[in-house]
């Protein structure tokens, strides 16, 4: 059984459609993968075509997060959206995808209740080369980095930037009580909507 698509049988035959296609059109929006600059404009562009319309959007995130400046363009996108966004951790929402799940409008984050967010430092990404200045460089845009993201989860969950540091400085995993204590999202989902 193929569950990535879904197939209507209808007087003139059968008619297939991809669950997400199908779920797009009931307003709900899924980052589900490892984001990239590919995806986040995926991501983005169904936003654009989900926001013409006022109606609320429902956003499903389980995701190991990814490439920062990607994350970045979504949580962007998702801050200049005008629409009521229910976001939902269906999984587990880790780094930038932890971010963008903390950034949800207020009293709209809900979690699963076997839901887990993970937050932590920016990594430096693998084969890292290079000369001393650039090392020096890098290193400034990973702190400037580290400081804007962390300064997003400050906002987002109402901790100090101490605070969230000291809980940045190791990889944190939280279930779902924990996220809600901490400020990360609001309640224990009920429902998907």
């Amino acid at each position: 059984m193929n569950t990535e698509l879904y197939i209507e049988e209808t007087a003139a035959g059968s008619k297939t459609m991809p669950i997400k296609s199908l779920l797009l059109s009931e307003r709900k929006l899924f980052l589900d993968e490892e984001i990239t600059q590919s995806n986040a404009i995926s991501f983005i562009q169904a936003l654009m075509y989900l926001s013409k319309d006022p109606r609320p959007i429902n956003l499903y995130i389980s995701s190991p997060g990814g490439e920062v400046d990607a994350g970045l363009a979504i949580y962007d996108a998702l801050k200049l959206c005008e629409n009521e966004i229910n976001t939902y951790c269906v999984g587990l929402a880790a780094s930038m995808a932890a971010v963008i799940f903390a950034a949800g409008q207020k009293g709209r984050r809900f979690i699963l209740p076997h839901g887990r967010v993970m937050i932590h430092e920016v990594l430096v990404g693998r084969g890292v080369s290079g000369s001393a200045s650039s090392f020096s460089k890098l290193t400034d845009y990973i702190i400037e980095t580290r400081d804007l993201i962390n300064g997003i989860l400050a906002e987002h969950t109402g901790k100090t930037l101490k605070e969230i540091n000291k809980a940045t400085s190791f990889d944190n995993f939280m279930n779902a009580k924990q996220a809600i204590e901490f400020g990360v999202c609001d309640k224990i989902a009920d429902s998907l909507a």
